[in-house]
């Protein structure tokens, strides 16, 4: 796993989640590395929409973090907090910041994560990102795995337009990625579901 810290995720259990960065945290030999988990239990509380708590640990990070992996993380779970809280627009400069400093330290699984964060806070620059979200997966294996969650989320901008066929396209592009990684097989499904969905609107309309 290219990310160090997402094996300790369990978005389905924020509890255990939590739990489990604490005790890296503690484990921590570095101030950067410290930083770094900060983030991860900030973006904990961005998903309980307790936005305060998500800005305090931030806060607590900055100091630690340096110039390096963990300041790609703050702006990143900053971006997470201000779009999740209703200000899409205010995030994107950070989700963009982030991209441009992962990509200089070859952080690609985050750079790829800043690409899809851009696409779905923007409307009017999804197609321009999800393109560089997909050329950056293509190029880099690190970034591999973002190529699904970006087909999937412009499928739906095509299908929300109205434009199943475009949407049936992106969804069938979608699914072939998502089949290259068998040990996702809820994403899988996810993606099987939305070209029957796809399929079916075709078919009604």
């Amino acid at each position: 796993m290219p990310d160090r810290l997402r094996p300790l995720w369990d978005f389905d259990d924020l509890d255990a989640t939590d739990a489990r960065l604490r005790e890296q945290l503690a484990s921590e030999e570095s101030d950067c590395g410290r930083a770094e988990v900060l983030t991860q239990l900030a973006r904990v509380r961005g998903l309980r929409d307790d936005f305060d708590g998500c800005e305090e640990l931030l806060q607590e990070a900055e100091p630690l973090a340096g110039d390096g992996v963990a300041r790609v993380r703050i702006d990143l779970e900053r971006g997470r907090k201000l779009r999740s809280s209703g200000d899409g627009a205010a995030a994107v400069p950070l989700f963009d910041a982030a991209f441009a400093r992962a990509c200089e330290l070859r952080e690609f699984w985050l750079a790829g994560d800043a690409a899809h964060m851009v696409a779905i806070s923007d409307q009017s620059q999804m197609l321009e990102w999800t393109e560089r979200g997909l050329a950056l997966a293509d190029a880099q294996p690190d970034a591999a795995y973002w190529a699904g969650p970006l087909l999937n989320n412009l499928g739906w901008h095509y299908f929300e337009a109205g434009d199943h066929a475009q949407a049936l396209e992106v969804f069938e592009r979608a699914l072939e990625v998502r089949r290259r990684d068998p040990e996702n097989p809820q994403a899988i499904e996810w993606a099987q579901e939305a070209v029957d969905e796809a399929r079916a609107a075709l078919s009604a309309g």
